[in-house]
C-alpha cells in the first residue's frame, strides 16, 4: 500500500472515530476528498481501474458532505477522465459535464478551466470535434479571468498545461498541422525530470507526425516512448506505446519504422 492510501485510511478513521466540531469535520472530509483524488490517480495510472473508481467515489461522497463543490467536481472529473480513456467514452462525457455543474457557477477560475479541459477531452473521445474545440476555448477563457481563492490542488493548472490538452485534442482529431507545433513547443520547455509526462507527450507527437506523413521523424519519437514504457511502472504509458506502434503499421515499409516494429513489435501481442 502506498503512503497516500495509508494517509487516506488514517483520515477516514479519524473522521469516523473522533469527536469534532462541524468545522473540523468539514475540513477532515475535504482532506479525505483530496487524498482520494491522489490515490485514485495513482491506482488509475497503474491500471487498477476498479480500485481507482472505488476510491474516487469515496472522495466524491466525502467532498459532497463537506459541501465542497469544486472538490466534488475534481474527483468526478478525474473519474470521467478514466472512463474516457478506458472504453466508457459516453459515460466519461456525461460525468465530465455533471462535474462542471456540481462545481457551481462561483467555482474559482483555475478549477473551471480544468473542468472545461476535461469536457473537451471527453468530447474528443466520442468524436465530437466542434464541442471539443468550444470547450477548449472556454477553458482558456476561464483561465484568463482574475482568479480568487483557487484551491491548492489546482496549483498545476496553467496556460502551458492547457496547451498540452489542446495538442492532445488536435492529435486525436487528426489535425497534425495544429498538434505538431504545440507538442514540439511543449516538449522543448518541459522539465525532462518529469519522465512520465514527457513520454506521454512524445506519444501524441509521434502519432501527430505520422498523421502529417512524417514517418521517419515519428518513428524516432515513438522509439523514445517505447523505451520509456519499459522503464516505468505506468499502465498509461504502456497503453500509449501500443497505440503508437499500431499507428505505424501502415508505414512498415519505411526503414526506420520497420526497424522500430522489428525491435518492439512484440509489445503489440502483450
Amino acid at each position: 500500500m502506498t503512503p497516500v492510501f495509508r494517509e487516506l485510511n488514517a483520515a477516514m478513521r479519524q473522521y469516523r472515530e473522533s469527536t469534532h466540531t462541524e468545522a473540523v469535520g468539514s475540513a477532515l472530509l475535504s482532506q479525505i476528498g483530496e487524498l482520494a483524488q491522489i490515490a485514485g490517480w495513482i491506482a488509475s495510472d497503474a491500471g487498477q481501474h476498479a480500485q481507482a473508481e472505488r476510491v474516487y467515489r469515496i472522495g466524491i461522497d466525502a467532498a459532497r458532505q463537506a459541501d465542497n463543490g469544486p472538490l466534488v467536481a475534481n474527483l468526478a472529473g478525474s473519474l470521467a477522465y478514466q472512463f474516457s480513456n478506458t472504453g466508457q467514452e459516453r459515460a466519461g462525457l456525461d460525468l465530465s459535464r455533471a462535474a462542471l455543474d456540481e462545481a457551481g457557477a462561483d467555482a474559482p477560475a483555475k478549477t473551471r478551466a480544468l473542468f472545461f479541459d476535461r469536457i473537451a477531452w471527453a468530447h474528443t473521445r466520442v468524436g465530437e470535434a466542434q464541442p471539443a474545440m468550444q470547450a477548449l476555448g472556454r477553458a482558456h477563457d476561464a483561465l484568463a479571468d482574475a482568479d480568487v481563492g483557487a484551491p491548492t490542488w489546482a496549483y498545476w493548472v496553467s496556460r502551458e498545461e492547457l496547451e498540452v490538452m489542446d495538442a492532445r485534442v488536435f492529435t486525436e482529431l487528426h489535425r497534425p498541422l495544429r498538434a505538431v507545433p504545440l507538442l514540439t513547443h511543449v516538449l522543448s520547455r518541459y522539465d525532462a525530470t518529469h519522465a512520465r509526462e514527457v513520454a506521454l507527450y512524445r506519444s501524441w507527437l509521434a502519432v501527430a507526425l505520422a498523421d502529417a506523413n512524417e514517418p521517419e521523424q515519428a518513428a524516432e519519437e515513438a522509439r523514445r516512448v517505447v523505451i520509456a514504457s519499459t522503464d516505468m511502472a505506468s499502465d498509461r504509458i504502456t497503453s500509449r506505446a501500443r497505440v503508437v506502434l499500431h499507428r505505424f503499421e501502415e508505414f512498415k515499409e519505411v526503414s526506420e519504422v520497420g526497424d522500430l516494429l522489428h525491435d518492439h513489435g512484440h509489445l503489440l501481442c502483450t
